[in-house]
């Protein structure tokens, strides 16, 4: 055991001193990092569409079904009839929906009397996808109170109150209602990409070219150390871009981080291996610089940011695109970590999430030391 750790520790210090000497590779995994901050943290804006919204129907009466029937007929907007605002809640933080609509119980009574109301919640982590939601609760709304004043007889005299009808709304999870809170964590995903995977897989590939394994690998050393020296000077320059990113979101753009420091972090490290893990099976089987950095490009930074929810909504996408995101393990970091930020600890979510990154970090270390294995032989 004083042996594996004796060769351990000279190996990270080896890698640790290469990593230094080389500036590219700082440049990487520092200066890169910081440059994808402030262009994305100040230069994006997005706008989305889709809106699942849960309506809450307190009072039962034909008044009120008529009164939300706008959003039942809407193509904008999918309702989801539910019976209580603690059920309509628990969906909500779950992102399974993106709106509650709330008719209370005394709607009809209020709507005789001129003076009634509905009140609208909205999930602000996306606040584009926020506004746009609460556009078309109101105008489906209003629809429904301009069919009520088109009609005969009754409905005549019914228009006028039907046509005071007041949306209350309000923002769930993104109070400051910018897309910058949407943006700015999700940029720790790309972060712990580019350090890890990209990183990994470029410097690796050039020891293979330059004959350096090769090298070590007639010495006394064992794999699992070659492996393990490689993995922990990139997983601290990662830990270095996570701490570039916490310190960006909370005193550049004022980010909230409503989940726990521990769980943010974790959660992290977790991606991080599997990151590092992926460049390095990618580097064992190109074994070239150029290629290396080709396959890492395609197979990791760029999904990363185009199909795991950074940019676009996957429920927006066609199903075989949804499908390919929902493979890659980004898509889950992403969604856990602006969960974190903007919702807080909803457990449930986060053990589902750091369940599937544990699986990946498990098979992708198991697959590098396999194909290490092989270059041995």
């Amino acid at each position: 055991m004083s042996g594996f750790v004796t060769r351990l520790v000279s190996l990270t210090r080896k890698e640790f001193r290469q990593l230094l000497r080389d500036r590219s590779n700082l440049a990487i995994g520092i200066l890169l990092p910081m440059v994808l901050i402030l262009i994305f943290g100040y230069g994006m804006s997005l706008d989305v569409k889709n809106a699942p919204v849960a309506v809450v129907l307190e009072d039962s009466s034909p008044t009120a079904h008529e009164a939300i029937a706008g959003l039942q007929l809407s193509p904008t907007i999918a309702p989801v009839l539910l019976g209580s605002m603690h059920d309509a809640e628990t969906l909500m933080r779950e992102r399974k929906v993106d709106g509650i609509v709330r008719v209370p119980a005394d709607f009809s009574r209020a709507l005789a009397a001129g003076n009634a109301r509905v009140q609208l919640i909205v999930h602000g982590a996306d606040a584009g996808r926020a506004t746009i939601i609460q556009a078309y609760v109101s105008g489906a709304l209003a629809q429904s109170a301009l069919r009520q004043a088109d009609r005969g007889g009754a409905a005549g005299a019914a228009a006028p109150s039907a046509g005071r009808v007041t949306v209350e709304q309000r923002m769930w999870f993104n109070a400051a209602n910018t897309s910058t809170w949407y943006l700015v964590p999700g940029l720790i995903v790309l972060i712990m990409t580019l350090i890890g995977a990209f990183l990994t897989a470029l410097v690796m590939a050039r020891e293979w070219e330059r004959g350096t394994l090769e090298a070590l690998f007639v010495t006394p050393v064992r794999p699992v150390e070659i492996l393990l020296a490689k993995i922990i000077p990139y997983f601290a320059v990662g830990m270095l871009g996570l701490a570039l990113c916490l310190l960006a979101a909370r005193f550049l753009f004022a980010v909230p981080m409503v989940g726990s420091l521990f769980a943010v972090v974790l959660s992290s490290m977790l991606y991080l291996i599997v990151a590092v893990s992926l460049g390095l099976v990618i580097s064992s089987v190109t074994r070239n610089q150029f290629l290396a950095s080709q396959v890492a490009l395609i197979a990791t930074f760029m999904p990363s940011m185009m199909l795991s929810g950074f940019l676009f909504d996957l429920r927006n996408v066609p199903t075989a695109v949804r499908v390919i995101g929902h493979v890659l393990p980004a898509t889950y970091f992403m969604d856990l970590i602006k969960t974190l930020f903007l919702a807080g600890d909803v457990w449930p979510l986060i053990w589902r999430n750091c369940a599937v990154l544990v699986a990946y970090a498990v098979g992708l270390l198991l697959l590098a030391r396999v194909v290490t294995r092989k270059s041995l032989d």
